[in-house]
């Protein structure tokens, strides 16, 4: 069935109106209350049976109660804009140019909440729905820390759909998978002195030269692999002395480790144990803490595993077949995301996931972000599709 006929020209415009103002609507992670109160009268207006917001600030959005339930997930929090006099057209203004959106989110990914929740409209309206859940969060703080809003609105709302799908920008690719993540402190010790007699103390920036060099060879052998490869990137560093006069005692490096799949939780274990064999070192996964905006503590453990779908799995199959219904051409191929989503909670819990969304993922957190009006009509197209397809 091809759903591209379910948006007429009046919903298109309301659709779209819907994005520039969420645009407009400035929400950097752990500052989304505005954002998520103004979606939660939008779905209230527009029919959802339900909307529930959660205790860290999360919102979903439920039409229908039958026995098969599929979810899609949109974050709603941004990263900051702190060059807003170099964008060529305001990065708040939500204004659309040469049929393109412009603005803060509309890659990343506000485009995606608006088409997602019309597509739930649409489903139920039309009858799609008829038979099944349909659920549609939209969730905060994701760009530190991917998952954890699912993992706590899952808990907290005793919730676990058959199917999730991450709306995060594909440019209107079925996405199979991604890479993992994980996010290691490593620490080494030293023994303070004052800078004037060095020779009494053990300096800890001195005890790391080493193992920054360690890290850089150990990303190169990775790269050296064949086919898809991990990466290992030192992205942080500090010292901790009683002066700026004294030998440190403490230097902390921050490292960004990303996976493919096949590459295990042992194998990162072991590749951290050869990064600081024989120094005054110790590693640990760089725990994150955070507060959302109602106020929550979060915190974040940040190692996640690659993922991928198989193509012969039935949400692929239904993804495959509304996207051929209402594209009306054959899929080419499919994408492969290079960072981490949302997916890792439900991917962790063993529930199926693919992902799609309107957008070009390489303009995400770029200055001058924009999407293709086009796109997150025809996002909408297709999970309305997928919906009756499932």
């Amino acid at each position: 069935m091809n759903t591209q006929n379910l948006l007429t020209p009046e919903l298109k415009e309301e659709l779209i109106e819907f994005v520039q103002n969420l645009v407009r609507i400035k929400s950097m992670s752990g500052q989304e209350g505005a954002v998520i109160k103004f979606i939660e009268k939008k779905m209230i207006a527009l029919g959802y049976d339900e909307v529930t917001i959660d205790s860290m600030g999360n919102l979903v959005g439920r039409i229908g109660s039958g026995g098969k339930a599929i979810m899609f997930d949109s974050h709603v929090d941004t990263v900051e804009v702190n060059d807003a006099e170099q964008w060529d057209i305001p990065p708040f203004s939500g204004e659309i140019l040469d049929g393109r959106l412009h603005g803060r989110g509309s890659v990343d990914m506000k485009s995606s909440v608006a088409a997602s929740i019309y597509a739930g409209v649409l489903a139920k309206r039309s009858g799609l729905a008829t038979g099944k859940t349909v659920y549609v969060s939209c969730t905060v703080f994701e760009e530190d820390c991917d998952g954890e809003n699912l993992k706590h609105l899952f808990k907290e709302l005793d919730l676990k759909p058959d199917y999730v799908i991450i709306c995060e920008p594909s440019n209107n690719k079925i996405t199979l998978g991604h890479k993992g993540k994980a996010q290691i402190s490593i620490k080494t010790r030293g023994v303070s002195a004052h800078g004037s007699a060095p020779e009494k103390g053990v300096n800890a920036i001195y005890e790391m030269a080493e193992i920054i060099q360690r890290v850089e060879k150990t990303n190169m052998d990775l790269m050296k692999k064949g086919g898809p490869s991990g990466t290992l990137v030192m992205s942080k560093i500090s010292s901790v002395s009683a002066s700026l006069n004294a030998v440190p005692s403490e230097c902390e490096v921050y490292l960004d480790r990303r996976m493919v799949p096949g590459e295990t939780e042992d194998a990162i274990k072991q590749e951290m144990d050869q990064i600081v064999k024989d120094k005054n070192a110790t590693w640990r996964v760089g725990t994150l803490r955070r507060k959302s905006w109602t106020g929550m503590e979060i915190k974040y453990e940040p190692f996640h595993l690659a993922w991928k779908i198989d193509l012969k799995h039935e949400l692929v199959r239904a993804s495959v077949a509304a996207y051929q219904e209402n594209f009306g051409k054959e899929l080419v191929e499919y994408d492969f995301w290079d960072f981490s989503t949302n997916a890792v909670t439900p991917v962790s819990m063993g529930i199926p996931t693919i992902g799609f969304g309107p957008g070009e993922y390489k303009l995400a957190h770029m200055r001058n972000e924009s999407c293709e009006v086009s796109q997150i009509i025809e996002a909408c197209s297709f999970y309305t599709g997928l919906i009756h397809n499932i």
